[in-house]
């Protein structure tokens, strides 16, 4: 099953990347209970790669708790000169097409669960993902939870992500119109 529900488990911690968590005025996120849900809100920023594997490895130990449900909220691609973000390959067809292969090979790198391609990726196209840092926190908390577990396989052998939706916000035809691209996926573990 894609989301397993545990009704023994009590109660389940939801830490949440984006939209931006409610603060205390002296600036820490707070924790939010909503009925038999505890939320934890947890605001990734911009991190170096090391700090994203270091997250990940902290991270890890939640992520293998199967009375813990993480949302990882990011918008994709963000096209437009008011974005300052305007790759454009014609090899790929339309602008509009353009942007949907570069966020799809970004997706095809997330799927692989590597964090490794995933990086690569970003260094190739610097696609404006917003939570791009805390999609390579969860890659990186998915190869820590594995290691150890199931050697040479990976990730890939204990997690399986999906991509349910893809869709624009408009559909870009000129240099001077813009759009935002927006994708769903679900996590799960295999077995």
């Amino acid at each position: 099953p894609w989301l397993r529900y545990r009704a023994d488990a009590r109660p389940p911690l939801l830490p949440l990347c984006s939209p931006p968590p409610p603060f205390h005025p002296h600036g820490a996120a707070r924790a939010q209970t909503f009925g038999l849900v505890r939320v934890v809100p947890i605001l990734v920023g911009a991190l170096s790669a090391e700090r994203e594997r270091q997250y990940g490895e902290l991270f890890s130990r939640y992520l293998e708790d199967p009375s813990n449900f993480f949302v990882i909220s990011s918008d994709f691609c963000h096209w437009g000169e008011r974005f300052r973000y305007t790759f454009y390959d014609p090899s790929y067809g339309k602008i509009c097409e353009s942007i949907e292969k570069v966020d799809r090979m970004g997706m095809g790198c997330i799927e692989s669960l590597s964090p490794e391609k995933y990086q690569a990726y970003q260094a190739q196209f610097d696609n404006t993902i917003c939570g791009r840092h805390a999609i390579a926190v969860l890659l990186h908390a998915l190869r820590a939870s594995a290691d150890g577990k199931v050697g040479l396989a990976g990730a890939e052998s204990l997690w399986d992500i999906r991509f349910l939706h893809y869709s624009q916000s408009s559909r870009v035809m000129r240099p001077s119109e813009s759009s935002v691209s927006y994708a769903s996926a679900v996590l799960a573990a295999r077995g």
